[in-house]
């Protein structure tokens, strides 16, 4: 077979740094209109953006499975060789008349069609693809024969390397010279040799042909601009991705091809190497491995110096426009055997693997009698596999796909797409993770892209656009700071390993610097490390950070001994300065007097002036303490008042341990044996003897309760701070409990100053023990509920008489329930509530 020429052809064939790629470049755009296709999306991307800034953005278009850049009166397209137009507009689709009737047409790397898995695309689009004046082929030399019995009109033009390629022969990873690139062929072996080159040079930059065209750009960008003297990527370096590498090292001489482990052709190994220098620029190759396995023997060496490699002797094929009449015809026509000639059947690829899996589905027979849905049905199982599931979960996944394709309106649901890519959308996780999810995003970028797959595909080309983008962002941080230490290697290349010599700067929020990489913190006193640096780091940069900020600690702590009493704050029983913890509260010589513990992070100054540093802290704490709590502190003294009768000590002691707040009932023998002085004394104290507690009201505002909490923490389980501005918990929730301040009543709980209120309310109304009708305008302005307040008033004291109340002396111990009566208003249900006594 044959194909049939339109307008010149002619193929461009020889080594790598041949400039074949830039040679089509300029071809493309001397024509009115262009087409390029690439092997990889991340050289579509490469080529775009070059052919961007010669044509501006509003002519030039992107058209790949998984992203598509077209503008409406776009001229020339880069794209992969998967979405070249076809002839009859088959299978990419139409954008414009320009993508399938352009003047120019070029396919790169056109020896993949020797390629297992994807061969027989490139040699579809060798036979088939043309430009309406000029077509171009690029390849390797060992392409010729085939070149010459396929397209026999075409013009085969050689063309020399541009310079030198010679082995170096094998090189430890630590003695590689800068600007090298060491490939590696799996994901693990490319993240061991990036982490050793961390520990020994610093870092390196990764490149990998499943990034995206975004973190491999940034990565790249890295290496180019020197911030990394090293490279380590796959073997997708081969594939044209122009970068400034004088040597490349190989981790390996085996991949696995997708079906065996084997060991490199001689052709395989020459692509990449030839990466190695550039236009005028000599390069070099070699090893990692001196002898064994991965080590090159004497005759890859000289074939890859000379440039010689075995011919290409034939090329995968199979059917580019099979028979969609029905599913039985569309398996007979892909696997049918090629025409007489170098063309040979190629191996089941995973869209054919796919196809027959669902074939064997009766659900898939009885939707694909028509034509439009075996084409329908054919095109999901193109979804490429982006995760490498392994057939079986990804059969899965295209059949899910292909039963909302051939259901209803035939398109995925929406719910369900926007569910998936939720998930993906963090960028939480490790490289791993982050890259897994990367390849998860381009499968539903893919769908997005097919036109008719989506109610509104626009839409979801946007939100995966812009997922990946932030993917691709998180992988790069992630890989720099995996593989990268930015401080490390300026840290070296500034001083070496003295440590001693560093120019450590302190920024203004306490950022620690070193040639404007950051290396730490200095928050208060206190130096942290940065959290990406590693163990061996982070001992240089410690010790760097207490030969320099010795200065900045002296500076810092004049300042906190200078500093006024509103620069500081007790928060969670800790004292800081400007935010930065300096000391803690522990138990003392009572609740109000607690012991103030230095941090340790003040470990780092003098003696001299950390007793300094006490001294004030003491002073502001005694003086906001008497601001904040008085009534603790007054309570403090009283308890040790020599001059008190113990009964008056007992109470004071009594009150100030339980935080100002305390039930009156365990103290009611003490309180009785109190004089009318020392009752007064309490008062001016500021502590309330109430019918049912004692307290000091000014404890509940919201500054004082919260000092409160922080003391009794010291000792013990502070309780839960309530609701502000709270009158009325329900029981049981927070803060509702007397040490909290509110005293329970059946299914509330009630501030305790406005129990005393109530309480003082009642007893001025009463007239003796005659029965009375308490206001009820007080407890509805609290909210209390009818069975509230019929308990508050039971513990006051009071019994229930009809629609009054009346005293019957000392409360009693506990209330009874009873029977309830008929009544209204707020007091409504109280006599029914308890039994008389």
């Amino acid at each position: 077979m044959t194909s049939r020429a339109t307008g010149n052809v002619t193929a461009v064939l020889g080594p790598t740094n041949t400039g074949k790629t830039h040679l089509a470049i300029e071809r493309m755009c001397a024509h009115s209109s262009g087409i390029i296709g690439f092997p990889l999306r991340l050289l579509a991307r490469e080529v775009y953006d070059r052919v961007v800034a010669i044509k501006g953005a509003e002519r030039v278009a992107l058209v790949t499975g998984e992203e598509k850049i077209v503008p409406p009166d776009a001229r020339w397209f880069l794209c992969t060789a998967e979405s070249m137009p076809q002839p009859g507009g088959r299978q990419a689709g139409g954008v414009n008349k320009s993508f399938h009737e352009a003047a120019f047409v070029a396919l790169d790397e056109a020896q993949l069609g020797a390629d297992p898995e994807r061969g027989h695309v490139f040699t579809d689009r060798l036979l088939h693809m043309r430009g309406r004046e000029e077509t171009m082929i690029l390849g390797s030399e060992a392409l010729r024969p085939m070149v010459k019995a396929l397209v026999p009109d075409a013009e085969i033009v050689g063309r020399p390397r541009f310079s030198t390629l010679s082995y170096a022969g094998a090189k430890k990873i630590s003695r590689l010279p800068k600007r090298s690139a060491i490939v590696a062929f799996s994901a693990e072996e490319v993240y061991a040799v990036a982490e050793m080159l961390r520990r020994l040079r610093g870092g390196a930059a990764v490149v990998m042909g499943a990034l995206s065209p975004r973190t491999r750009n940034a990565q790249v960008e890295m290496f180019q601009a020197g911030e990394v003297d090293y490279l380590v990527a796959t073997d997708a370096i081969g594939m044209g991705l122009n970068m400034d590498v004088a040597h490349v090292a190989f981790a390996s001489l085996h991949k696995f091809d997708g079906r065996r482990q084997r060991r490199l052709t001689v052709a395989e190994m020459a692509q990449i190497a030839g990466r190695a220098g550039r236009h005028q620029r000599d390069g070099t190759f070699g090893a990692l491995a001196e002898e064994g396995p991965g080590a090159f023997l004497p005759e890859e060496i000289l074939n890859i110096e000379e440039h010689r490699f075995p011919r290409l002797e034939s090329l995968f094929w199979r059917e580019g426009d099979p028979d969609t009449g029905s599913v039985d015809a569309l398996i007979a026509s892909l696997e049918r055997p090629p025409p007489p000639g170098p063309l040979r059947g190629a191996p089941p690829a995973t869209d054919l693997k796919v196809l027959k899996r669902l074939a064997d589905e009766g659900w898939v027979r009885d939707r694909t009698r028509h034509p439009m849905m075996v084409r329908r049905l054919w095109a999901a199982c193109g979804i490429p596999d982006f995760r490498k599931l392994g057939l079986d979960p990804h059969t899965r996944f295209v059949e899910r796909v292909f039963r909302y394709l051939s259901e209803g309106r035939g398109h995925v649901p929406h719910q369900w797409f926007a569910d998936e890519i939720a998930r993906l959308d963090t960028v939480s996780g490790d490289v791993e993770t982050l890259a897994g999810r990367l390849a998860a995003i381009r499968s539903w970028a893919y769908i997005a892209q097919r036109p008719d797959w989506l109610a509104d595909p626009a839409e979801w080309q946007a939100r995966t656009r812009a997922i990946e983008e932030r993917l691709s962002d998180g992988l790069h941080a992630s890989l720099t700071q995996r593989f990268v230490d930015k401080r490390t290697t300026a840290l070296i290349r500034k001083i070496g390993a003295d440590a001693g010599a560093l120019p450590v700067v302190v920024g203004p929020e306490g950022e620690v610097t070193v040639e404007d990489h950051p290396i730490g913190r200095l928050d208060g006193f206190r130096f942290s490390v940065e959290p990406g640096a590693r163990a061996s780091d982070k001992r240089m940069l410690l010790a760097a950070a207490e030969k320099r900020l010795g200065a900045e600690r002296g500076r810092r702590a004049a300042a906190l001994m200078a500093a006024t009493d509103d620069a500081f704050a007790l928060v969670d029983g800790e004292i800081r300065w400007t935010g930065h913890r300096v000391a803690t509260l522990a138990a003392g010589g009572s609740l109000a007097r607690p012991r103030l513990v230095a941090d340790r992070d003040l470990d780092c100054l003098d003696k001299a002036t950390r007793d300094r540093i006490a001294d004030r802290l003491a002073r502001w704490f005694a003086t906001t303490a008497q601001a904040r709590v008085p009534v603790l502190v007054a309570l403090a003294d009283a308890a040790r008042d020599p001059a008190a009768t113990p009964a008056f000590r007992v109470i004071a002691a009594a009150v100030e341990a339980g935080g100002g707040i305390l039930p009156r009932l365990p103290l009611r023998t003490t309180l009785d044996a109190l004089t009318p002085d020392e009752r007064r004394r309490l008062r001016r104290i500021g502590v309330t003897v109430g019918a049912l507690d004692l307290f000091d009201p000014r404890l509940l505002k919201p500054a004082a309760a919260a000092w409160r909490r922080a003391l009794l923490a010291v000792r013990g389980t502070p309780p839960t701070p309530a609701r502000e501005g709270a009158t009325v918990l329900p029981r049981g929730s927070d803060g509702a409990s007397v040490a909290g301040g509110y005293r329970p009543f059946g299914s509330q709980a009630v501030r305790v100053d406005l129990v005393e209120r109530i309480a003082r309310a009642a007893h001025d109304a009463r007239a003796g023990r005659a029965p009375f009708v308490p206001d009820a305008a007080l407890a509805t302005s609290i909210g209390l509920e009818p069975a509230t307040l019929a308990r508050l008033m039971a513990e006051l004291g009071f019994r229930p008489a009809g629609e009054a109340w009346v005293w019957r002396g000392r409360p009693p111990a506990r209330a009874v329930p009873a029977a309830p009566v008929q009544g209204g208003g707020a007091f409504a249900g109280l006599a029914g509530l308890f039994a008389a006594e």
